[in-house]
Parts: C-alpha cells; structure tokens; sequence
C-alpha cells in the first residue's frame, strides 16, 4: 500500500505502515519521544503511567475556591486530555468559565526514588495540589511541566491529584492563538481551550536522573552536539553517562563521559566519509528521514543510576543568499498552513494515530512541509514529523495586547517552547509573530519595533541554527526570510507582481500586500530568501450546505471541480515564480468556519490526493532533493 492509498484509508492505519519509524523503541503513546526513560531493575516494566481518562471535574465561575476543601460538589466527570469545550471531553460547553477543577486518584506506582508529575499542557494558569498539599503552579497554555511530588506520598498506596486551571476568556494579554474572546466563534477565530489538553502521566525515576538534553547538529564539522542535565541529588564525584549511537546495526560512538555540576556538554565526532553519495546515507530530510538512536546510561561508582533513550539526527539549515538551505543544498518549501484543530476533540488530536494521519496527509498531498500555525503543536505530532520526514515551521500564539505583562508571558512561554522542541530534527524554523498580532503599532510606535527585534534576538540567541522570521507576513524589521502574506487569487495578477520583471526594490517601495507596508524603514536591503507563506485560501461551500452562509475563506467555490481548476492553476503559476524560495498554503484542512481547506475537518480530500499532489508538485522549481 503506498502513501495515497494509505491516507485515503484511515481503517487501514493500524495494519499497515508506510514508513516503519526507525525507532521502534519509542513507545508509540509516550509522551515524551526524544526522551523515553527505560527501567533501570526491570526493562519489561515501563517507569510511566498514563492518568489521562476519567477525572472529576468542576466549574469555578465566580472564582471563590482557593484550595480544594472550598469547593463544595464535583459536578461533572470529564475525559482528560480532552478540554471541556470540546465533544470528546463528555462535557461540550463552549461558553465562558474563568476557573475550572479537575481531580482524580491513581494507584502509586511501586519502587524505589521519586515520582514526577508530569503536564503536556493547561490552558493557562495551573495550580496543584496532591493528597491534599499544595506543590506549585504553572502559567502557559502550550508548554510542558513537572512537578516532583515525592515529599507527599502517603503509606495508602492511593495518591489523589487536584488541579486548579484558570483561563480568562476575554483576556487578550496573553498567548492564546486563534482561540476566540467572544462567545461564538467569529471570522477566523475559534472555540477556545480551557485546562488540561495534553496527556498527564507519573513516571518514576531515580535519585538521581537524567531531566534533560539537548542535542545540536553540526553538518560543517561532521559532528553531534550534546548536552544533558542531571536533576536530583547529584553526586559530587563518580558520576559517569555513557552514550551509545547507533544507525540501525551500525554503532556511530559508544562513549563514557563524567559528569562534572550535575552536567554534560560534549560533540561527538562523527567518521565523515566525504562523498556525497555516503554522506546522504546519514543526512536527515523530509526524502529520507534518518534518524540516529541515543542510549544513554547513567551511573554512580558502576551502579546504574538512569537509563534514556532518546534520538537526534545529522541535519543543518540555513540562509545562503536568496535560498533556503537544507544540509548545504538548495531546497524549495512547499508548505501547507496546518492549525491542528479537530472538529469534536479541539486543539488535542483524538489519539496519537491522528497525528501520524496529518503527516502522512501532508506528504500525500506534495508537500514537503507545515507551517504549524497559532499552536505549539503536541510532541506525539513533532515525533511523527521526525519519523516521516516532514519540515515543520513552529509559529508562537499571539497575544493580542501589547502591554508589560503580555510582553512578560510571551518570553516566558516561548523560551519554554524552545526548549521543549529545539531537539526535532523536523523543526527549522521559528516564527515568533504573525502578521503585528499583539504589536498593533508596530509601524509608528517604536517599542513595539523593539518587542519584535527583542524577541528575533532571542530566539537567534536561544537556538542561533535555525532561521527566524521576526514578523511573519508583513512590516518586517530584523528576519532571516522576507515572508509575504497575499490572498489575491488571480494567478495572473501574482505572476505580474513578482515575476522577473519585478525587482525585490519594487516590492519595499511600491507593492503592499494586504493592505501593509512590507517592511520597516530600518529593514536591512540585502539578499535574502523571499517566500510567499500564506495565499490561497479558496474556500467550497455550496449554498446546499448547512450553515454556508457562515462558511469563511479569500474566494468561494460552488462545486468542486472549480476548486481543483483554481487550486491548479494558483500552485502552476506560483512555483514557476522564481523570486520566491518557498510557499505556505492556506490550508490543510476546514477549521470550523473556515471552508478554505484542501480537506474536510474530518480529513477527507475535496478532490483527489492524487490530483492535490501533481498540482503542488508543478512548475519549474522543482529540484531532486525538494521533489
């Protein structure tokens, strides 16, 4: 069964594979896949357990509870991960709840050390109590956290988790993507997502661990970079981790490194063979996905003390000239805008399978990329894209204030996300702001320009190998791609506006897609790749349609064949201009009020993969690596 096939077949998703992911190790429902941890007394035991399911659950509207004990009635149960706006939670209330409680109890899990609490993400702010007592709180809607809840274990062997989320519907201040202030979703913006929306696990570990690494690339020197933090109580001598690398059969470093403050930060060299054709068998690419399987051991004086497995991969981006580059080469992006949105289920996939399905979409559809659009996206989908081989752009949600306090969050939560996904070989790039979301001024008011060049320095400064885009769209300050935003329809009309008569000179001066000045005065003029991330946008709504009055999208379609005429004409004219490096289509699938889809929120194709496909694929800048 080939690709097509496969994803024109959901049954089929479980018995067959069209890539086999090349860590068969990683376990197909941990959370955490770039740093799974194997029991160190038993390695048929897993040293995690998953507490997603049924929890009790309470609304809060008026905010009077302050610890568990003040709320009187749990009146609701609720599927976690699920958020109670969403169909799939088995609440389904979309309206406006400030304050909301979750709790449940789990058995302990047996053995020896500490038990971490682990949160994929609430939305927005989270306190937690366990047995009763307060452990901490957490503020960011799409970011992970621990905490470690060993000091409150009881002799029962019952531990009881409580969950205070609080999310202000109407505060614009915060990051909070397309999710909607108003009651009912309105233009593009959508229901919101309130407390819990990604897995919530235990896991035991040692009393000393491994809690994280960081692995860096360098395609020029042929090496792998590689830092690991310890956590706990950390020895002061003898602490040894010992790293294995593997490529299938093939060991690349076994090596023992001691660890010296409670880390380790070493490259490891790799045997360059030089040739290409050799060199390739390692390079990681959406054509060929390779990945490289870490073991890593922790010990005390020969006593095993942690044992991770994790992955990384030989792949390096950057900017030559005009040209986006992947592993030293040219490459050409065909992107789609992805928002991760599912119809009952929200911003959280209805299983993990789900998120495989949305890769493999992607790549049958010609695309060699996504632009994750307003969402820090879950792992379980970022493992996928690794697995599969499939380039993901990883944007920030936009506040849409601009104040102290929404400046604040904003770095606070992005410096998380950094740190959570900088691992994934499939990331390369980041996107801090779309389009002056939360910097409305941007033009006239010079803070605003400072926010964003503050924010372009310190994602350069936090990952310096990958490419940014300060501003994504248009009124460009600092950026490594010139990224335009334009919904004109007419093929015609964008061959004439950045076609090889047009000089790049014309489109600072005169052309202002959207209504924007493109960039800034303070922009540097220099060679650098222009890429057309977000066009299109065709809707199809036929007027039989429920609701289509309130169907949303740039241009409408009444029938499908038209929309397979315009979608191939818009993609033949766009990759045959040579001015650009790159594009982003809007979109992947419905959105909600959103028709503009190339499939239906349920991921059905409007019009045949196949036909998706050769459309995307067409024009003159295709080259075989891009292919």
């Amino acid at each position: 069964m080939n690709l097509l096939d496969l994803a024109n077949n959901p049954v089929d998703l479980k018995s067959h594979a069209l890539n086999q992911p090349s860590l068969e190790l990683i376990d197909i429902a941990y959370p955490r896949p770039q740093l799974q941890r194997i029991s160190t007394t038993d390695a048929t035991r897993s040293p995690w357990q998953n507490l997603n399911g049924q929890w009790k659950f309470a609304f809060d509207d008026q905010g009077k509870c302050a610890q568990p004990s003040d709320l009187k009635q749990w009146t609701h149960d609720i599927q976690v991960p699920f958020a109670p706006e969403s169909i799939k939670s088995g609440i389904g209330d979309p309206g406006f709840h400030a304050n909301c409680w979750y709790e449940r109890e789990f058995t302990t899990p047996e053995g020896e050390g500490r038990l971490l609490l682990h949160f994929g993400a609430v939305d927005y702010r989270a306190r937690v109590w366990v047995n009763n007592l307060y452990i901490g709180e957490h503020e960011g809607g799409h970011t992970n956290f621990t905490m470690d809840i060993t000091h409150v274990l009881n002799d029962s062997g019952i531990t009881k988790v409580t969950v205070w989320a609080q999310d202000d519907p109407q505060d614009l201040a915060k990051p909070r993507g397309k999710q909607d202030w108003q009651l009912e979703p309105h233009s593009i913006w959508y229901p919101r997502t309130s407390g819990i929306w990604q897995t919530v696990w235990v896991e035991r570990v040692g009393v000393t661990y491994i809690d994280h690494i960081r692995w860096t690339p360098d395609f020029e020197r042929w090496e792998i970079g590689c830092y690991a933090a310890l956590a706990g109580d950390t020895p002061a001598m003898g602490v040894q981790m010992k790293m294995k690398l593997t490529l299938g059969d093939r060991i690349l470093a076994n090596d023992i490194y001691e660890v010296f403050n409670g880390e380790v930060n070493r490259r490891i060299s790799l045997s360059d063979p030089g040739i290409d054709d050799y060199r390739n068998e390692l390079l990681w690419s959406p054509e060929k996905p390779t990945l490289i399987k870490a073991e890593i051991e922790l010990s005390h004086n020969g006593k095993l003390l942690d044992k991770v497995i994790s992955y990384t991969a030989l792949r390096t981006v950057s900017i030559q000239r005009d040209r986006f580059m992947l592993n030293g080469r040219p490459y050409y992006l065909r992107l789609v805008l992805d928002q991760g949105y599912w119809v009952d289920s929200l911003m959280t996939a209805p299983d993990d399978l789900a998120l495989r399905r949305d890769v493999e979409l992607a790549k049958a559809m010609g695309f060699n990329g996504v632009r994750k659009h307003q969402k820090i996206e879950d792992p379980r989908f970022l493992y996928w894209a690794d697995v599969l081989g499939l380039l993901v752009w990883e944007e920030m949600p936009s506040a849409y204030r601009f104040s102290p306090r929404a400046v604040e969050r904003m770095t606070h939560e992005w410096t998380e996300v950094i740190k959570r996904d900088a691992n994934h070989p499939c990331i390369v790039a980041w996107v801090p702001f779309n389009e002056s979301w939360g910097v409305p001024n941007l033009v006239e008011t010079q803070a605003h320009r400072n926010y964003v060049l503050a924010m372009y320095h310190l994602t350069k400064t936090l990952d310096p190998t990958r490419p940014v885009i300060g501003n994504d769209g248009w009124e460009s300050t600092d950026t490594d791609i010139l990224a335009i935003h334009d919904y004109d329809t007419n093929p015609q009309h964008l061959a004439r506006r950045y076609g090889p008569e047009v000089q790049l000179s014309d489109l600072f001066n005169r052309q202002r897609p959207g209504g924007r000045i493109l960039t800034l005065d303070n922009y540097p003029h220099q060679g650098q790749p222009v890429m057309l991330t977000e066009f299109g946008g065709i809707a199809y709504a036929p007027e039989e349609q429920p609701d289509a009055d309130k169907a949303w999208g740039y241009e409408r379609c009444w029938n499908l064949s038209e929309l397979e005429i315009k979608y191939t004409a818009l993609l033949e004219s766009v990759n045959n201009i040579d001015m650009f490096s790159g594009f982003c289509y809007t979109q992947f699938a419905d959105t909600f009020q959103e028709a503009n889809g190339l499939l239906y929120s349920d991921r059905t194709p409007k019009i045949p993969l196949e036909t998706i496909r050769a459309a995307t694929l067409s024009g003159g800048l295709c080259t075989p690596t891009s292919c």
